[in-house]
Formats: C-alpha cells, sequence, structure tokens
C-alpha cells in the first residue's frame, strides 16, 4: 500500500522546526466556529441547504394541481445540494488523507457517503414524482 504524503517527513514528526499539525500552537487563520473553519463553500452549501429544505417544505404544503411537480423539482434541488456535499466530502477526504489526517479522512469519507445516498435517493423520488405526474 502506499502512502502518499506531501512532506516527506515521517508519520507523526513535522516537516520543519515548527510545531507538530496537531499541537494547536499553530496560528489559526481566518474565521472559524469552533475548530471548524468557515469556508466560502461551506457557508453556500449551508445556504442551499436551508434553501433546498424550506422549497420542499413549501412543496409539501401546498394543496393545488401543482403540488407533484413542486415536489418532483424540490426532490431534484435537495440531490444536487447533497451531491455537492458528496463531492466536497471527497474532496476532503483527499486533502486530509493526503496531509495525515487519517481519522478525519474517514469522518470525511462517511458524511461524503451518506450524503451521496442521500442523493441518489432523491434523484430516484424524483424520477417517481415525474412519472407521477
Amino acid at each position: 500500500m502506499s502512502d502518499i504524503r506531501r512532506d516527506s517527513a515521517p508519520r507523526g514528526a513535522a516537516a520543519t522546526g515548527g510545531p507538530p499539525p496537531g499541537s494547536g500552537a499553530a496560528p489559526s487563520t481566518g474565521p472559524h466556529l469552533g475548530p471548524i473553519p468557515i469556508t466560502a463553500t461551506g457557508v453556500l452549501i449551508v445556504i442551499a441547504l436551508v434553501a433546498s429544505v424550506v422549497y420542499l417544505a413549501v412543496a409539501i404544503f401546498v394543496r393545488d394541481p401543482s403540488q407533484i411537480p413542486l415536489l418532483a423539482s424540490a426532490t431534484v434541488v435537495l440531490g444536487l445540494v447533497f451531491a455537492a456535499i458528496a463531492a466536497v466530502g471527497a474532496r476532503a477526504t483527499w486533502r486530509s488523507s493526503v496531509e495525515g489526517h487519517d481519522v478525519r479522512a474517514f469522518a470525511h469519507a462517511v458524511v461524503g457517503g451518506l450524503a451521496a445516498l442521500v442523493s441518489a435517493g432523491c434523484f430516484a423520488g424524483a424520477i417517481i414524482l415525474f412519472l407521477l405526474r
């Protein structure tokens, strides 16, 4: 099994004379929410997730002939959001693995995989709803 790392230092040792990666002594850049960095991608995904869930809720509570097409389009939008979360999870898995954070990489892989499953379920539901109308 190959061990592709960005630095040639052995595992657990720092490549430079600075503090080890997990010691907390390295200065963090940018805003954080606890240990989680706040990025533009994360903010956009959270906004898209909240907006698509609100759109799905509105589509559920509308009582008129356009309810099924609204539900179908809402599930497509929700599926696209979860597909984006899965793609970000795959990228985060790769980056964490290359940096030597194996537990974090595993957690990213689990979250990304679950997001991919939810995305596939949303697309399947949308296909069924499109066939119903």
